[in-house]
């Protein structure tokens, strides 16, 4: 059981470090994380976590600590010491699976809060519009050892369930619920917390732990107060290719907020060195990336061309990926498709919802159709 330590001195509304979770190898987003961490894929222009690290330092949050495993030697490279985003970071890496309450012990020797201090901690892989701020806000005032963000959903059988009484304390986790007798709330873990610094050193260190089923459960059957505060802004899991094409568009047509976004919000975003033929149509928040080509009478809808790819002249595109270097051939059809980084798809395909090209797969013209009464 966990030991809960007794809060002292007083608290202000204030974060200045977070734990940022950026192992996950991203199974789901594949072919797109095979040579890419899930947070490092691109979404409106920049790597997601760059939305991610300049939501936090909006904040005000001043030196975050990321949390890496999978394909960890990317990050530093690209991220540095965090100067350009007015942050300073640091990075330690786990060499076997820790999980999410595990990944939080591994690192808390960086931090350098007082016990009673506030951390923010955030996974790598959602999108929201969460007001940080008032998440603080509402653990100072609450007086809690965590404080979660909770989000409504329609249909919660797919996530963890966290009841709250009248006061907002979390009184149960309930993990998936399948029949209507166990659904007994829509709120959801959105995973984003605010830990007292103190109690992530309860938090048993050297083995995997799951803070979903093992850290908060224990905690509250140890007399913690958790708090959970509801935020039904926009919210976005990036797990799946729909969902991380569908977040990206989101965040260039505005719907999500980042003052990352490399431009202009509206219907497209094309980077600089990008060329984009006259009569190509991009609508529905695409994004087109550096280097990357579209051809004449291409119409790419809702969709992300990263650096370096070329769509061939009357391509037709919507809600897809079409990763780096990769190529569509003119008059293809691609519906809900993830073409992986270097992979070709010959001229006069048609791919269709959920279909997925492999890194540097060749697919010949013609080779796959649909028939029309299909």
């Amino acid at each position: 059981m966990y030991e809960v330590p007794t809060p002292a001195g007083s608290r202000d509304d204030t974060v200045t470090e977070a734990i940022l979770l950026v192992g996950g190898k991203g199974t789901r987003l594949r072919p797109l994380t095979v040579h890419t961490p899930k947070p490092m894929v691109p979404a409106a222009g920049v790597p997601f976590l760059t939305h991610q690290l300049a939501r936090a330092r909006a904040a005000g949050v001043e030196h975050i600590v990321l949390a890496t495993s999978y394909l960890a030697e990317v990050f530093e490279p690209y991220f540095g010491d965090g100067s350009s985003l007015g942050l300073h970071l640091e990075y330690v890496t786990e060499h076997e699976p820790l999980g999410t309450g595990g990944a939080i012990r591994n690192v808390a020797s960086r931090l350098r809060s007082g016990p009673d201090d506030p951390v923010l901690i955030f996974n790598g892989d959602i999108l929201t519009g969460l007001d940080i701020r008032a998440l603080v806000g509402t653990h100072t005032a609450s007086g809690a050892d965590v404080s979660l963000h909770l989000t409504r959903v329609d249909d919660p059988r797919a996530f963890g369930l966290v009841p709250t009484d009248e006061d907002g304390r979390v009184t149960a986790f309930l993990e998936k619920p399948q029949t209507p007798e166990e659904i007994v709330t829509d709120q959801i873990n959105a995973g984003a917390y605010v830990f007292r610094r103190s109690v992530i050193d309860t938090i048993p260190r050297g083995r995997p732990v799951s803070v979903e089923r093992e850290t908060f459960p224990d905690l509250l059957a140890a007399g913690a107060h958790l708090h959970g505060m509801v935020d039904s802004t926009y919210w976005l899991d990036l797990g799946t290719p729909q969902a991380f094409v569908r977040g990206s568009a989101d965040l260039v047509l505005g719907r999500a907020p980042s003052p990352a976004v490399p431009g202009r919000c509206g219907d497209r975003l094309v980077l600089p060195t990008a060329r984009i033929a006259a009569d190509a149509k991009l609508t529905g928040g695409t994004v087109v990336g550096e280097g990357a080509r579209v051809g004449e009478g291409a119409r790419i809808d809702g969709s992300t061309v990263l650096d370096g790819a070329v769509v061939e002249q009357g391509a037709v595109i919507t809600d897809s990926l079409i990763g780096a270097g990769a190529r569509v051939g003119a008059r293809t059809v691609l519906t809900g498709a993830v073409v992986g980084d270097g992979a070709v798809v010959g001229a006069d395909n048609e791919l269709r919802e959920g279909v997925r090209v492999w890194c540097d797969v060749e697919l010949p013209a013609g080779a796959v159709r649909f028939s029309s009464d299909e």
